[in-house]
């Protein structure tokens, strides 16, 4: 029987040379390429968040499931082969073993791209929003694993905040149960992925990389083992005020409540309604708000050298 998770797992040749040259790494999920935006958008954008990366002196590591291989860091015809693959697999922590056994191929959410970060030691993750707990959690308990995957693996994450379809309060009153630092960058509030400003004010904020950084090793050192959540607001000239997007999150999560569509189906769901209710704009902020979130989580690597 298996006997070490290594033979399952294949570091590209970049990735080698980074880990043996100890250079900063910042690792991405793949989900937004295979879900989470459109053809031809998710392999453009793709590509641009691991020019970006480079060009911040630092080395991508996109992380997919490729024929059951965890692959960390992807090639450019692996990015372009998974951004055509309807087929492939949105893979969390639940699905993540059983798939990997399938021999099939997958792209990772927040949920898993953590697990598997940890595992090649990769302290730094940059994406757009997390998943947290759903409107009307309280009764059918929709609440995804990305927040109990933040209490357990011991990676910065760097988005635009929750997701602005998700309950937010709840939201953060889950990581803090859980001991997960969810500290806003240089805003007093928490952002909401689309918008700025949630209207919910943040506990915790950094005014500076270093700061972010320190805190990091600080929790290593007292021996907590949870990632850090690091809130980087879209950038003013980007962002769809909360004034705007909250109607039409409304409006698309009846939609999805009359089709009955639940479980790892309802973000596409609604991010693909509320793409068509804002004209696209809200790809184009998504787009905006992830490089924003890669240039913060590239500083944050390289401080951590």
């Amino acid at each position: 029987m298996f006997t070490d998770i290594k033979k399952f797992i294949h570091l590209s040749d970049e990735i080698i040379a980074a880990k043996k040259k100890n250079l900063p790494i910042v690792a991405l999920e793949s989900t937004i390429i295979t879900h989470g935006m459109p053809a031809p958008d998710n392999y453009e954008i793709a590509l641009e968040a691991e020019h970006l990366i480079r060009r911040n002196e630092c080395v991508p590591a996109t992380i997919a499931i490729l024929d059951g291989i965890i692959k960390i860091g992807l090639s450019k015809n692996e990015i372009q082969t998974l951004s055509k693959n309807a087929e492939a697999v949105k893979l969390s922590t639940d699905n993540l073993p059983l798939s990997i056994a399938k021999q099939k191929t997958g792209s990772t959410t927040v949920a898993a791209t953590l697990v598997l970060s940890a595992m090649a030691d990769i302290q730094v993750f940059a994406t757009g929003g997390i998943g947290g707990a759903h409107r009307g959690c309280e009764t059918d308990f929709d609440i995804s694993a990305d927040l109990k995957q933040l209490a357990e693996s011991p990676v910065n994450v760097i988005c635009a905040g929750p997701k602005a379809i998700l309950d937010i309060p709840k939201t953060i009153e889950i990581l803090e149960s859980l001991g997960v630092p969810l500290i806003t960058y240089k805003s007093k509030n928490i952002p909401a992925f689309w918008s700025r400003d949630s209207g919910v004010k943040s506990a915790l904020v950094a005014e500076t990389v270093t700061e972010i950084s320190n805190s990091f090793k600080i929790q290593s050192m007292l021996g907590l083992k949870s990632g850090q959540l690091i809130c980087n607001p879209i950038p003013f000239k980007d962002e769809i005020s909360i004034e705007i997007i909250e109607p039409l999150i409304q409006q698309s999560i009846k939609l999805a409540n009359k089709h009955n569509i639940t479980g790892k189906d309802l973000t596409p769901f609604l991010l693909t309604q509320i793409l068509q209710n804002t004209e696209g704009k809200s790809l184009e902020s998504n787009k905006a708000l992830l490089l924003n979130n890669i240039d913060l989580a590239s500083k944050i690597a390289i401080n951590l050298k």
